[in-house]
């Protein structure tokens, strides 16, 4: 059976990202050098375990990407979104727009854009 193990995109600079993510309560869990063309880091949030769930690619000489049109965004849960874009904000990270749901009732959700310009959309659990 097939299942999807992980998410991969291109870096501009592996601290900036790195950062950004561990904001997001991501947790680095490795990086391996692919010769001398490029390093991956893998990083995983809490409860998922050995398989990394973001692969960051950055390669040597190369300092931005287009993020293109056929790009959407990835997506996390929290438990507390005011409080988890309080403790962005803190850091320099701010939504595109305010916290909204998209039906009468439904989660509320916003987005943050990392320093690459890659779309999070971030979502609170319901009860």
């Amino acid at each position: 059976m097939a299942r999807l193990i992980h998410t991969c995109y291109r870096i501009g600079d592996i601290d900036r990202s790195v950062a950004f993510y561990e904001a997001l309560g991501f947790q680095e869990t490795g990086r391996i050098p692919i010769r001398d063309e490029a390093i991956n880091v893998f990083m995983n949030l809490p409860g998922d375990g050995e398989s990394p769930r973001l692969e960051l690619t950055y390669n040597f000489g190369v300092d931005s990407y287009e993020v293109g049109t056929g790009y959407g965004h990835i997506a996390i849960t929290t438990d507390d979104l005011d409080g988890t874009l309080a403790a962005l904000a803190g850091k320099g990270i701010e939504p595109e727009k305010p916290p909204y749901s998209i039906r009468e009732g439904g989660s509320r959700l916003c987005f943050v854009r990392d320093p690459d310009g890659y779309r999070i959309e971030l979502i609170e659990r319901g009860d």
